[in-house]
């Protein structure tokens, strides 16, 4: 840039009224140079400019990271899901892992985390998600922090009061565990493509079961609503090769109940390990659990694998049974489709909450719900800090606009069973253990369909 100006400087002196012989002759040399300079100058700022432009379209296309961390306890701890269970676990039947799916496009992320266990508490996942915040940059918007809700893997707290010192080991070394999987994720990013899909499973069964005096227990009710849609997402780099087979099942992970001490991810853990290994060369499985607050598996709370010979044990035959049609779905999603523009909404939803037995006096008479919502081309992500009944989550579905809408509970948190209006006439687990007054669920799925159309804009 300096003889540049120094070039500008001889070529305005030699317009001057005083050059004269050799002099002027340089000037006409050193004019006739400036010129050719300049342009030389002001075409490279052109292909510069083209350059920066081109680099841009590039870096607004979709690009993926994924990673997977082991989570299983080293030591043995208190198990989730069951209160009447009191002592540790005792050995692991499977392996329990935490996935991170990361999508980003122009500079705006979705940050999918699964992982193999029963629920984050509000105090736990508050620690977490702003440590990843913190941490990587990120919108509170643009994390979906999940469970699969085993019923088989460890109660997470950080009370050194009331928390097992195990379990607070455990769940420290846990949050380390999950900003390490999300940063791994965000560092492997690179152009990738995207396929949907869905299928269907018989894997779980409505379990509000009505007694001859008409009350309603737990059980197995057949003829009762149950989503058994299987949505999926294929995720492959732009060479073609496979990155992610991500899946959507309502069901709870309790084929397993609470006489079974050993660790496992049950029902959507088996799923997302059979994938896995059907799919092979680093495909990562995340399931993320669909609104099934009333929905179990087929065979539901066994007192643990039956290792009896030639049986296979129900989580295990369940797990395979869903898995099997996610690799089928993947198999046959073929579409690929380039791009995808990403966003991420989130927002809290005060409900009317109640009081019921047992609850402290002074409670608050509401109860904060957490919806985190985003877009990925095609496709619609609805996240709920709840255990959602299957009822609302298919009518979230059927109003949705987008064509495929992953609708996903045990998202962002825990404030516990939302069922709708008219289901409390009938009572029943999941109508007696709510916090929410009747007709808190309508309210939440108006503001969740609200919510999805947003993202159309």
């Amino acid at each position: 840039m300096n003889i540049f100006v120094t070039f500008m400087f001889v070529l305005f002196f030699s317009n001057c009224k005083h050059g004269h012989g050799i002099m002027k002759n340089l000037f006409v040399i050193l004019r006739k140079t400036v010129i050719c300079f300049t342009f030389l100058l002001l075409t490279a700022g052109l292909v510069s400019s083209a350059v920066t432009i081109n680099n841009q379209e590039k870096e607004s296309g979709l690009r993926a990271g994924v990673a997977r961390i082991d989570i299983t306890p080293a030591l043995p701890v208190k198990l989730y899901g069951y209160s009447s269970r009191k002592n540790y676990s005792e050995g692991v039947h499977d392996n329990l892992f935490a996935r991170a799916v990361v999508l980003e496009n122009g500079g705006r992320h979705l940050v999918m985390i699964s992982s193999d266990l029963g629920s984050y508490s509000g105090e736990v996942f508050t620690i977490i998600k702003n440590r990843i915040i913190e941490r990587f940059r990120l919108e509170e918007s643009e994390i979906f922090l999940t469970t699969i809700h085993s019923h088989s893997s460890p109660v997470l707290t950080l009370n050194s009061e009331t928390g097992d010192p195990n379990n607070i080991l455990y769940t420290e070394q846990l949050i380390e565990k999950l900003i390490s999987v999300t940063g791994e994720a965000l560092s492997n990013l690179r152009p990738a493509d995207i396929a949907l899909g869905r299928g269907y499973s018989p894997v779980g069964s409505n379990r509000r079961e009505m007694r001859p005096d008409g009350s309603i227990a737990l059980g197995r009710n057949p003829y009762g609503p149950a989503d058994k849609e299987v949505l999926v997402m294929k995720i492959a780099a732009s060479d073609g090769s496979h990155m992610a087979a991500l899946f959507n099942y309502a069901t709870h992970s309790t084929s397993l109940g609470p006489a079974n001490m050993q660790v496992s991810g049950d029902i959507l853990g088996i799923s997302e390990q059979f994938v896995e290994k059907i799919l092979g060369n680093n495909v990562i499985s995340p399931a993320f659990a669909g609104a099934s607050g009333n929905i179990d598996p087929w065979y539901r709370v066994l007192p643990g694998f039956n290792e009896e010979p030639g049986w296979i044990p129900e989580p295990v035959l369940l797990g395979t049974l869903l898995g099997v049609e996610v690799v089928h779905v993947f198999r046959n999603t073929k579409e690929l489709k380039a791009g995808g523009e990403i966003k991420t909404l989130t927002e809290t939803l005060d409900l009317p909450g109640r009081k019921r037995e047992g609850d402290p006096e002074g409670q608050s008479k509401t109860v904060p719900v957490r919806i985190t919502a985003a877009r990925v081309g095609d496709a619609a992500f609805i996240g709920f800090n709840l255990e959602m009944l299957t009822e609302l989550g298919m009518a979230i579905k059927e109003a949705s606009p987008f064509e495929y809408t992953f609708v996903i509970t045990h998202c962002n948190g825990a404030s516990g069973y939302i069922s709708p209006a008219e289901l409390y006439k009938e009572g029943g687990y999941e109508v007696t253990s709510s916090r929410f007054e009747i007709g808190s669920a309508e309210t939440l799925v108006r503001k969740a369909l609200k919510m999805l159309y947003q993202l159309c804009d």
